[in-house]
């Protein structure tokens, strides 16, 4: 029962938690990073500022809505596949339930001025909000401490910049394939340089190490050989000695019908005598 009753928690926590980063978070999913990390690594401490960051990474990559992917994410790895789904229909409820009301009357709220200066306000937050998150993100890019990281982030910062001045038409799906090439690139090649820096008297010892079990294995096949040879000598003795023995009961059998046929032979002559 208190597993069940924490599971359930947990299941309820999360809904409500995405419901309301849902109903607040305006101009997409990138001003909801910062929302995001303040009630869920703040708040709650669900996740650290490093599983935040991969969340984030792993949701820009993935097809689909930043917004949506984290919940999934976050939701999946705290509450399991039903986690996922609440907090995925958790964060979109409130768009939907928004979007339908205002399909209703459409003609009037676009007319309605109060209604356009309370939009142009909120983009204006949004922004802010989405500086915020650069500004956290940097704060845990500074944690990394390697140059390969200030290369990537300065080469996808000058693509994007470019692209968002018109300057060279690049989408950003490429900016992050690269970006993944790049790290493989440098993960293998920093695994060949620590391969080639492993101490020789490590090699050697290695080595050594590799060849004394070489020669026991080989010890232990000749020690079974030696066995096997004995055995099958024993086994071939053994053979001899019964077929030894099985000639000298056949002698002795002979033996036996001889003197017995010598005995009746004689038995009968002294009769033939006697008559």
């Amino acid at each position: 029962m208190p597993k069940k009753e924490n599971k359930l928690k947990t299941l309820c926590s999360l809904f409500f938690t995405f419901l309301k980063i849902g109903a607040f978070t305006f101009g997409g999913g990138y001003a909801m990073i910062s929302i995001l990390e303040r009630d869920i690594v703040e708040n709650k401490k669900w996740l650290t500022e490093d599983e935040m960051t991969d969340i984030i990474a792993i949701a820009e990559s993935t097809p689909g809505p930043i917004a949506i992917n984290s919940a999934t994410y976050v939701g999946a790895k705290l509450g399991g596949f039903l986690g996922a789904l609440l907090s995925s229909i958790a964060v979109i409820l409130p768009a939907v339930v928004i979007i339908a009301l205002i399909s209703l009357g459409i003609e009037k709220v676009s007319s309605n001025n109060y209604f356009t200066w309370a939009f142009m306000g909120i983009k204006a937050a949004v922004a802010a909000l989405i500086l915020n998150a650069v500004v956290r993100f940097l704060s845990v890019f500074k944690k990394l401490k390697k140059p390969i990281y200030y290369i990537v982030f300065a080469g996808a910062l000058l693509l994007s910049l470019l692209s968002a001045f018109h300057v060279i038409k690049f989408d950003v799906v490429f900016i992050i394939l690269i970006a993944a090439f790049v790290g493989i690139i440098y993960g293998a090649i920093k695994r060949a340089k620590e391969k080639k820096k492993q101490n020789p008297n490590d090699l050697l010892n290695q080595d050594a190490t590799d060849s004394s079990l070489t020669n026991d294995n080989d010890d232990i096949n000749i020690t079974n050989l030696t066995n096997n040879d004995i055995d099958k000598h024993s086994f071939e003795q053994n053979i001899s000695d019964s077929s030894l023995t099985n000639d000298n009961a056949s002698e002795d059998l002979s033996s036996l019908e001889n003197n017995d046929s010598k005995n009746f032979i004689n038995q009968n002559s002294d009769k033939g005598k006697n008559l």
